[in-house]
């Protein structure tokens, strides 16, 4: 039988590998079109990514980042704040990483953190919480307000879902340290991060910022929803670019460069 994953209340048979790489190159082509038109029209764009641990975040955002240059598309994944950060105000370590003219930042988790596994890990007050999700729509209507773009992603996976994607983890060297020391905890206290979620959206959810709720049960669905969503948000154009032709090298000074080579120390060839 079929893999087969929900998505918007039906059941879909799992994305096949060919058919996934077809269309993720088409969207990565227009994703390149896109980062031209920020640059030529010196847009300012946030992407935010959140959701449940093991909901795939990392995926989308290297399928959104991969073909594009890192001096537009720029990735912010912050680690837990330092001491003196602490001392700040909440929303301050954040802001040195909004963007500059012709530059998109994806953030991989962002002030949310707040909302989500600082309230339910006890790593904030309550009334830390109450106060961020009562700010948290006059500080995004402050970025839209001063002319940058701000889109958000909520990742939405099963409690199914998520347990085979950890034990996946537990089990393969190459994922292991994708298990962070809050991933554990959060299997634990799933409804508790439900709860969380509820009261996020209800606060935050707003006309001028909504949130876009992508099921990733089916991570290549999830993948190529998320970025055909994001294209559909920016209007943009392809820009004119002007015909690149390769030029002749040129035979001035010419020698055989493949000789001086002799003697240097290469890496051994095993393969």
């Amino acid at each position: 039988m079929k893999d087969r994953a929900k998505s918007g209340g039906r059941v879909t048979p799992k994305m096949q590998r060919k058919e996934y790489e077809k269309e993720l190159r088409r969207l990565q082509v227009e994703l390149c079109k896109l980062q031209d038109w920020i640059k030529y029209k010196n847009l300012r764009i946030i992407v935010v990514f959140e959701g449940r641990d093991g909901a795939g975040k990392g995926g989308t955002i290297k399928a959104i980042t991969e073909r594009v240059s890192p001096r537009v598309f720029r990735v912010t994944a912050l680690p837990a704040p330092s001491d003196r950060e602490k001392t700040q105000m909440y929303m301050q370590r954040y802001l040195a990483h909004f963007p500059s003219a012709g530059e998109i930042v994806v953030f991989d988790r962002s002030w949310y953190n707040r909302a989500g596994v600082e309230y339910v890990m006890g790593f904030c007050t309550k009334e830390q919480h109450r106060r961020f999700l009562e700010l948290c729509p006059e500080f995004e209507n402050y970025i839209i307000s001063s002319g940058i773009v701000l889109i958000k992603f909520w990742l939405e996976v099963s409690n199914e879902e998520q347990e085979s994607r950890f034990k996946a983890r537990i089990n393969d060297p190459l994922r292991q340290w994708k298990l962070s020391p809050t991933d554990l905890p959060s299997r634990a206290r799933w409804y508790e991060y439900s709860r969380a979620r509820d009261r996020m959206l209800e606060a935050t959810d707003t006309k001028a910022a909504p949130w876009y709720i992508v099921r990733s049960d089916d991570k290549k669905r999830a993948r190529l929803n998320c970025i055909a969503h994001l294209l559909s948000l920016i209007p943009y154009r392809k820009v004119p670019r002007e015909e690149v032709r390769l030029p002749k090298r040129s035979m001035k000074r010419a020698y055989n460069d493949q000789v001086t080579l002799k003697g240097r120390r290469f890496a051994t060839v095993k393969y």
